[in-house]
């Protein structure tokens, strides 16, 4: 199953997941006289600033005041194997390849597995009413808050340390990677990079020796050895080994002076000839991939670091989203950007199911506020507007939705005065957040102070937070609202100034 499976959607229409779920029909004689004080006690929780407690957005579900659901530590032992609810009767004994699906399985889109076998062809059995029972109590079961929370630790797209967790496979065309060579080994990780050096050098010595030893034995160098009067072409290969020796002494320029190729034949000559040809391009190879495998600025992204944990709080009357980026060397970075994405699967209005979609997140393009200059750390703001992905989400919406927002920090290595081997490299850092990562009605503390005529950063506090009085209504409903009591300043600003307005009688 692929990572990031929407689950039960919000009310927004372009970013949501999959169609709401119809509300259950309350039973007879739940509906009482405190259903009314129930809905009026809903909106205004959404419209009151919200009780930050440190755990309450993200790990918590309980709503304060109301008793908990959880089972205690003693009571787990009462109930029935594996967590199961007491409500739940046990499972109705299978036929021996039946196939289960559950409930809402209509409602997904039919992603195949390949685990369950290449065929997609669903099943025509229809379910007994044991097994929709037992389906329903696993249903049940899920919705429960222990589960839900187990469900958060799911693959992440990209790693916090900024590695991309996709496996190519099945790739048909394998010759494009032979056509680029030079990239294809210069990616190679460095135990495979010396490795395959290290194996042209053997097999160009032993195709050389063998050649050289082939040429002493047809022209019988190797059986007049010791004759003063045998004009050798090879002089002192008398066997495999010695023809090896003289390979590798002329691809190495080593000559020992032993043993040589004469003037007496002119295919030793041209075959000296080729060798030192064939030795000067591996060795220019070699140089040339690693040159530029040690100058790559890959690891200078392991100076710049990123904050665990995004905050959402209001600044300048907006609800914004809010991270840290910080560099640890002096060296700073040239020409710094920065974007982010948001990764999140929907389905569309035909029915489409989209895994994995890519939005942008607006992170001050159009002003120019993209554009870092990194000395001390700064914190990266992405206002949350209409045309924010995060308009219609809320607190409470917040712990339901599943996605993934990926920040990728780019930037020129700075040249020192001595031309540093990086200079002029683009470095590329990332990081990513799920919605477990971002805390609500959260702000960071500051980390630099002015001591002794300088600005000191201490990163220590890169990670702290604080809390602050935030809503827990989302943007949207804030806008509305605002606009609602702008309508009603208005209106009773009107009628105000009509009453002052002088009475003008009529004369007589």
């Amino acid at each position: 199953m692929l990572a990031y499976l929407p689950r039960p959607p919000t009310d927004t229409s372009r970013y949501g997941t999959f169609p709401q779920k119809p509300d259950l029909p309350p039973a007879p004689g739940a509906l009482g006289e405190d259903s009314w004080q129930q809905a009026a006690a809903t909106t205004a929780k959404r419209s009151a600033p919200m009780p930050n407690h440190p755990s309450a957005p993200r790990h918590s579900g309980l709503v304060p005041g109301e008793p908990s659901l959880l089972p205690s530590r003693g009571s787990l032992t009462t109930q029935h194997h594996r967590g199961r609810p007491s409500w739940c009767p046990p499972p109705a004994p299978q036929e021996a390849g039946a196939r289960l699906y559950p409930l809402h399985a209509l409602s997904v889109a039919n992603i195949p597995n390949s685990s369950h076998g290449k065929t997609s062809a669903r099943s025509s059995t229809i379910p007994t009413p044991e097994g929709l029972q037992s389906r329903r109590c696993k249903l049940l079961e899920e919705d429960s808050p222990m589960v839900q929370a187990s469900k958060r630790q799911r693959q992440r797209y990209v790693t916090k340390v900024g590695k991309c967790q996709v496996n190519l496979g099945n790739i048909q065309d394998k010759k494009r990677f032979l056509s680029d060579i030079f990239t294809t080994i210069v990616d190679l990780k460095y135990r495979w990079f010396l490795f395959v050096f290290m194996m042209c050098y053997i097999i160009t010595w032993l195709v050389f020796g063998f050649i050289y030893f082939f040429d002493a034995w047809v022209r019988g160098d190797v059986g007049h050895q010791g004759d003063p009067e045998w004009r050798a072409c090879i002089e002192n290969v008398d066997g495999f080994v010695s023809a090896l020796l003289l390979s590798v002494e002329s691809q190495r320029t080593i000559g020992y002076g032993s043993r040589m190729v004469t003037a007496n034949c002119a295919e030793g000559v041209i075959l000296l000839m080729a060798q030192s040809i064939v030795g000067s391009m591996i060795d220019a190879m070699m140089v040339g991939c690693m040159f530029v495998k040690i100058s790559r600025p890959k690891k200078r992204a392991q100076t710049l670091i990123f904050s665990k944990n995004c905050v959402i709080s209001r600044r300048d009357e907006k609800l914004c989203l809010m991270f840290r980026v910080g560099d640890l060397r002096e060296s700073h970075m040239v020409d710094a950007k920065i974007r982010a994405k948001l990764i999140k699967s929907r389905q569309t209005a035909e029915g489409e199911f989209i895994p994995l979609e890519q939005s942008e997140l607006n992170l001050g393009y159009d002003t120019g506020e993209d554009r870092l200059f990194l000395v001390e750390p700064q914190i990266i703001c992405h206002v949350i507007n209409r045309h924010s992905p995060f308009w219609d989400m809320s607190a409470e919406s917040l712990r339901r939705e599943q996605f993934e927002i990926i920040i990728i920090l780019e930037g020129i290595v700075e040249a020192t005065g001595n031309r540093c081997l990086a200079a002029g490299m683009t470095c590329q850092a990332r990081t990513s957040y799920t919605e477990d990562e971002i805390l609500w009605g959260y702000r960071f503390e500051p980390c630099m102070s002015l001591e002794k005529g300088a600005f000191q950063v201490d990163y220590s506090r890169f990670e702290m937070t604080f809390e602050v009085q935030t809503p827990a209504a989302s943007a949207k409903e804030l806008h509305e609202l605002k606009e609602l009591e702008q309508q009603e300043h208005s209106t009773l600003s009107l009628y105000w100034d009509h009453l002052l307005q002088p009475c003008v009688l009529p004369g007589p």
